[in-house]
């Protein structure tokens, strides 16, 4: 039922926030825009995603299995299969004859006219991604980049020269790009401003429009979101821990951030600033932090301190712009055993551990991940974290909060901007169907002859409603495969 204070409860159980919807003029609740009135194309839309997400998450998968799992009636799915066919969203793959009754064809995840792009701004490299929508990774390429040394304009003027060539890359294979996500270490508000990345200098930099001019206002969206967050939504999807509810991952370079999943969902906050952990004071008299600050996690903990407090020569050779050699160095002296290094790892651990036993305490995630260059220093940094954790955390054994490595590395959040746009089409904005799949640069850099942004599941015209008939400095780094549970049937048209 809908109720009149724009709330909705389903007779299924479907919690207010899910997409609910049963036609013309009722309420479509998604998870992204609130209530809203429904039609029949946003109908149709949500339906194509529940099928897409299906067929993402069990593929190889009949038309009778998503039906059947689904609640969507027969003839309905195969209209929806039909549609992501000729999109080539899905692909039909052999037949099964492992089952009761004829052999049924199997549907797997197409995607190869498409693209995503993730790319990650750090201290000292920048990070590009190109997967397609199966996940399939197509490029990844790291750059040397001085952030500290770059003026904003500089800075912009190297970020959009990498994504250009990415691009181009993709663009060239006659691969339409859906979107370019890039992650920054600070806080962005949702036009896409940074409005404050300490550690880059930056304050108010316009950087998703400077993007877009600088890209000559390309066809697919350009978003720009917090490192953090994506890193987090690169673990969510994708990995050892994917689907984990409840999921902090947190960065391991020139910032520390937290990228807090809860409930399945990114967690935001009321202006999208949430997961600042490293600026949590925890030692008023300690250190200066980059914020301006005294004794904040980053500056205790971050990959900055740890280099000081482990490699104190360095600090001779002036401000550190590239932190893979002395993380490197780091391991190494760790390895030998070195009294010293060891003891700065564990004096690191210790306050790593201090805040995530805030978290435990805030939020209690079932796994809190180590990303960056700390899941390089994890064999040292975890045994005095998960002690500080325990101590520290009210609930006992930490209310079961896990404290690990990532399995991404440095690469966690330029994944998680190419996971972003598949997150994307699978909650129903799909790409607009292009009938000539052999036409190159349909998603190139100023391409204004598609201007065919992907669809988006809005009032528009849409399709009629259902009838019920029927190499270069290239690094290997995580693909963005997604696997989003299955949504919930919404029409049974």
């Amino acid at each position: 039922m809908v109720r009149h204070d724009g709330a909705a409860w389903c007779a299924s159980g479907t919690r207010p926030g899910r997409t609910v919807a049963w036609g013309a003029g009722l309420i479509l609740i998604t998870t992204q825009r609130g209530p809203r009135p429904a039609d029949l194309a946003d109908v149709r839309a949500t339906n194509l995603a529940v099928v897409l997400r299906f067929v993402r998450a069990n593929a190889p998968c009949s038309r009778a299995d998503i039906a059947a799992s689904t609640g969507l009636n027969k003839a309905t799915v195969s209209s929806l299969v039909a549609e992501l066919i000729d999109r080539r969203l899905i692909r039909e793959t052999g037949l099964t004859e492992n089952r009761i009754g004829r052999p049924a064809t199997m549907l797997v995840l197409d995607g190869a006219p498409y693209a995503a792009i993730g790319l990650e701004v750090g201290l000292d490299e920048l990070t590009v991604v190109a997967v397609d929508l199966a996940g399939t990774e197509l490029l990844a390429w790291r750059r040397a980049f001085d952030g500290s040394a770059a003026s904003p304009g500089r800075a912009v003027s190297a970020i959009a020269a990498l994504a250009s060539r990415a691009v181009k890359r993709v663009s060239g294979q006659g691969r339409q790009v859906l979107g370019l996500t890039v992650a920054v270490p600070g806080l962005v508000d949702a036009a896409g401003t940074v409005r404050l990345a300490t550690t880059l200098g930056w304050r108010d930099l316009p950087l998703g429009a400077d993007l877009r001019r600088a890209l000559r206002e390309p066809s697919f969206d350009v978003v720009v979101e917090n490192d953090a967050n994506l890193a987090a939504l690169a673990e969510y999807r994708q990995g050892p821990y994917a689907g984990t509810a409840h999921l902090v991952h947190l960065t391991g370079g020139a910032g520390l951030g937290a990228g807090v999943i809860v409930d399945g969902r990114l967690l935001r906050g009321g202006r999208g600033f949430a997961g600042e952990l490293g600026h949590v004071s925890l030692d008023p008299t300690g250190p200066v932090c980059p914020c301006g600050r005294r004794g904040c996690l980053e500056a205790l903990a971050g990959i900055p301190a740890l280099i000081r407090r482990a490699l104190p020569d360095t600090a001779e050779d002036g401000p550190i712009t590239d932190f893979a050699p002395e993380v490197d160095r780091i391991r190494a002296r760790a390895r030998r055993g070195d009294p010293a290094v060891l003891a700065a790892l564990a004096e690191t651990g210790r306050h790593l551990g201090h805040g995530v036993a805030l978290l435990a305490n805030l939020v209690n995630p079932e796994v809190v991940l180590l990303g960056g260059y700390f899941s390089v220093l994890a064999p040292w940094l975890l045994p005095a974290a998960e002690a500080e954790l325990v101590a520290r955390a009210l609930a006992p054994e930490a209310g079961g909060t896990r404290l690990l490595a990532s399995t991404f590395g440095t690469g966690a959040a330029a994944a998680g901007g190419a996971a972003r746009t598949l997150e994307a089409v699978d909650a129903g904005r799909l790409p607009r169907h292009e009938p000539d799949p052999g036409r190159a640069g349909r998603g190139a850099v100023g391409g204004d002859a598609s201007r065919k942004a992907p669809h988006r599941a809005t009032g528009r015209p849409g399709p009629e409603p259902e009838s019920g008939t029927p190499g270069e400095d290239v690094d290997a780094l995580p693909s963005a495969l997604a696997a989003s549970p299955p949504g919930t049937a919404t029409d049974n048209r």
